[in-house]
């Protein structure tokens, strides 16, 4: 499929963007649209897995038949099965006539069940058999009949997860997954987020008569930083709330961040962030990962210590070549103070005090006074920073352990879930020896 081609869907069906995930989705679901074929369209809510669907339908020899749009998470259980393949006068409390179902309503259609992962698992083998034969059984009768339906599912789940937990049929889930499409986030999107953005304001301002409102350089890096777990629904939002609420139609970081909800733990930080799943790694996991890097530099400085204790004496280019470590201590606490000839280093640890202090003009001499002997502050510190390094060293294994086993050893969702490279976790993995 050419360039033009997938543009000329987009116009068609109302997509704004460019980016390379997108544009393979809708170059397959272009090419799977002739055929039959069942398709299972993965992604996040709100990211336009409908539209996908549509694309699919009118693309195909079906786009004169009747297509339904069905949210099957919104259809209590007790009644899903009566909406899908349709009841018998009588067949339950209510049932006062018979009525059809979507699958005889769109026959020689297309039907499309949105979050297919909410269906009971009874609701799953009869829509399996309409699959497999194209025959169902309305509630109440013990008649087979015959329907020719093309279905479109989709899910903000992981069906593979569900089936390994027994809340989804297996057989139903091959079945459903003949041609799978990843809709792309929209955090996934790139520069598409502030092309929607300039999109949803144009319309605004088309449908109220009023200016369009714009983002400075700084707001839309901002912008582009934000995770936006609604998708395109969440930035659709945004934008008309900003549209109706601000005078001053050119908006600047401090006023779209008013509209930005919990932006501290929904920008792209490095760092670990909890994910929807309630089996995410707890505070205290996150801590650690949080401090982590701050540790290290805590060693390294200690390391530094440790040698200029050893060798007697603490060189100036020892200093200078680890400058940029003592002005970050410098920064974040009073343990240390820095002039041109006069270095004090106080509390190393929690039980030893070490006291630098110039004993002649010469810089480069400095004398070490200590409260024990100065060996056994050696050994007490070299030991402090291998505790240390185990401890951390442990921690990180765990983590490493627990990513992978809540993502079922899948390394590629673990590294995004510890916030590293896949290739950083891979060769943690050949560290620990896990």
């Amino acid at each position: 499929m050419t360039d033009a081609e997938i543009q000329s869907v987009k116009r068609k069906f109302g997509i704004f963007g460019n980016s390379p995930a997108l544009n393979h989705a809708i170059q397959v679901a272009a090419q799977v649209a002739p055929t039959d074929m069942t398709v299972l369209i993965s992604g996040e809510s709100g990211a336009g897995k409908e539209s996908f669907s549509k694309i699919i339908h009118h693309l195909s020899p079906r786009k004169h038949k009747e297509f339904i749009a069905i949210n099957t998470g919104a259809i209590p259980d007790g009644t899903i099965d009566s909406e899908l393949f349709g009841h018998e006068k009588g067949s339950f409390t209510g049932a006062y006539d018979a009525r059809k179902g979507y699958f005889e309503v769109t026959n020689g259609g297309t039907i499309f069940l949105d979050e297919v992962a909410e269906m009971p698992l009874g609701t799953q083998a009869r829509l399996l058999r309409v699959l497999e034969n194209g025959e169902y059984i309305k509630v109440g009768s013990s008649k087979v009949q015959k329907t020719d339906v093309r279905v479109i599912a989709a899910s903000h789940k992981d069906l593979a997860d569900l089936v390994s937990e027994g809340k989804f049929r297996e057989d139903l889930y091959y079945r459903l997954s003949t041609v799978p499409i990843k809709v792309p986030s929209l955090r996934q999107r790139g520069e598409d987020i502030y092309l929607l953005f300039r999109k949803f304001a144009a319309d605004f301002s088309e449908k109220y008569h009023r200016k369009p409102i714009k983002l400075d350089h700084e707001a839309q890096y901002l912008l582009s930083q934000f995770e936006f777990p609604g998708n395109i629904r969440q930035l659709k939002n945004i934008v008309d709330q900003i549209s109706v609420m601000e005078t001053d139609r050119e908006i600047d970081k401090l006023t779209l961040a008013k509209y930005l909800p919990e932006i501290a733990s929904k920008t792209r930080l490095p760092m670990l962030v909890g994910k929807e799943d309630a089996k995410s790694l707890n505070e205290r996991d996150l801590l650690y990962k949080v401090l982590f890097d701050m540790r290290n530099e805590m060693s390294e400085l200690k390391k530094v210590v440790y040698e200029s204790v050893q060798n007697g004496s603490v060189k100036s280019d020892v200093l200078n070549e680890h400058k940029s470590l003592f002005n970050d201590l410098n920064s974040s606490s009073d343990h240390y103070e820095h002039t041109e000839e006069n270095f004090i280093l106080d509390e190393v640890n929690e039980h030893k005090s070490i006291s630098l202090s110039p004993v002649s003009s010469d810089a480069n001499t400095i004398e070490i006074s200590t409260v024990n002997d100065a060996h056994d502050d050696v050994r007490d510190i070299q030991h402090e920073i291998e505790d240390e390094s185990l401890s951390i060293e442990a921690k990180e294994k765990e983590l490493i352990i627990k990513a992978l086993k809540k993502n079922k050893n899948k390394r590629k969702y673990a590294a995004q879930d510890l916030g590293i490279s896949e290739r950083t976790l891979y060769r943690k993995i050949k560290q620990y020896e896990i």
